[in-house]
């Protein structure tokens, strides 16, 4: 081989070396060129999700792109802004919030919802739950929803609360009585009671009653009367009567075990008793001497129990005493009504003709002697339902003497 060969064959080779190397670096600029283009054409997105933003950039076409690049599936509740068709913009801000379920009791009954709220308040409003001032709401309303959360609601009704004299309308959300008084921090003493079953259920319109009951102690002191002791006195005539003592009242100092309910005493217990003074009984003579009446013309004789004797006579009434004027009338010992026998005990059966009459004893007292007009001394030794007052009835011996006497009015002298 000649060294012109060779140095052709070198030549040559050179070239091709030139030639592949030119190729690859326009390959390379080819490439980065369109990996500069590539990415020049990719849209500026901001992903806010699951309470975090992220920036960067994509060829997506749509926002649903977007998300299924970020591997976030897309539930039919979750909520998506803008929504999941809408064309890709740069500079686009995507929000997603994905719906959780949230159970809300009320009433007894239980509703699950999905929501892509953040606190209570906001997944109620959703709902379509109205709230009261006093309904009760666990957890509070401006708690976070967390996944499969629960809210429950005690709608609050009013009851009817009567603590002892004071009645007073409260809302409430406690099922049971007990749970009322505790919420209202009633506080019961050991006496108080409450009316009907603490753990029975409260509905609308119920009526609690408290009753308060005290237990206080009572001193009075009370008079206790005095006895009255009669004693047969022969020397007074009977139906007349003297004091011989006056009583006293006693005194006698009790203590009372008192209840009250509602401030009204319900029970009175006698616990202790002290007497104080003694009461002193009152001492009365009660007369028992009987006396007699004779009716002749002439001066007779008065005779009693205890044979003392006193003079009768029909005289003019010149002896000196209190006088009245009185309406009389006559009866006999067997009229209408009568047995025969005084007040004082004098047998006008037997003695028709003694002179005596019937008085009211509060204006002349029985056993006194008097004289009548027309009629005489007598003795005041009987009583009658219709005598009564200013007025007197004449013992005569018959119903003949009675009608001739009719009725008058007479000067009545009491001699003693």
């Amino acid at each position: 081989m000649t060294k012109r060969t060779m140095g052709n064959r070198y030549f040559q080779s050179s070239r091709i070396h030139k030639i592949v190397a030119g190729t690859a670096i326009l390959a390379i600029f080819i490439t980065v060129l369109s990996l500069v283009v590539y990415e020049g054409t990719k849209k500026n997105v901001t992903l806010g999700a699951g309470g975090k933003t992220v920036e960067f950039k994509t060829h997506a076409k749509t926002v649903g792109d977007v998300l299924a690049q970020r591997d976030i599936e897309i539930g039919s509740h979750d909520a998506i802004s803008p929504s999941a068709t809408t064309s890709i913009k740069d500079g686009m801000a995507i929000d997603w919030k994905q719906a959780n379920p949230v159970a809300i009791n009320m009433n007894n009954d239980s509703t699950t919802i999905w929501t892509t709220k953040s606190t209570v308040k906001e997944v109620l409003e959703e709902a379509g739950v109205e709230l009261a001032d006093h309904d009760l709401v666990e957890p509070s309303l401006d708690s976070k929803v967390e996944k499969k959360s629960e809210i429950t609601i005690d709608k609050a009704f009013q009851v009817t609360l009567k603590d002892g004299k004071q009645s007073t309308k409260v809302w409430s959300t406690s099922t049971t009585v007990a749970d009322l008084l505790k919420n209202e921090n009633i506080q019961l003493s050991e006496l108080d009671r409450v009316e009907g079953d603490q753990e029975q259920l409260l509905l609308p319109k119920s009526v609690i009653s408290i009753v308060r009951v005290e237990k206080v102690t009572d001193v009075v002191e009370e008079t206790t009367n005095f006895d009255v002791k009669k004693r047969s006195d022969n020397s007074l005539l009977k139906g007349r009567e003297k004091v011989v003592r006056e009583g006293e009242n006693g005194k006698v100092r009790k203590r009372f075990e008192i209840v009250t309910e509602n401030g009204k005493e319900v029970s009175r217990k006698l616990i202790r008793e002290h007497v104080v003074a003694h009461p002193k009984a009152k001492v009365v003579s009660v007369g028992s001497k009987v006396a007699l009446a004779s009716a002749s013309p002439k001066p007779s004789t008065v005779k009693t129990a205890s044979s003392s004797k006193t003079s009768v006579s029909r005289g003019n009434g010149s002896e000196s005493g209190k006088v009245m004027y009185m309406n009389a009338t006559a009866y006999t010992a067997h009229c209408t009504g009568c047995s025969g026998v005084t007040a004082t005990g004098i047998n006008l059966s037997a003695n028709p003709s003694l002179k005596v009459i019937a008085v009211d004893p509060s204006i002349i007292p029985l056993g006194s002697k008097v004289w009548v007009e027309g009629y005489g001394y007598a003795v005041a030794g009987d009583t009658g339902g219709a005598i009564k007052g200013n007025r007197i009835d004449l013992h005569v011996p018959s119903d003949a003497a009675a009608r001739q006497f009719g009725r008058r009015q007479v000067k009545v002298k009491v001699l003693n």
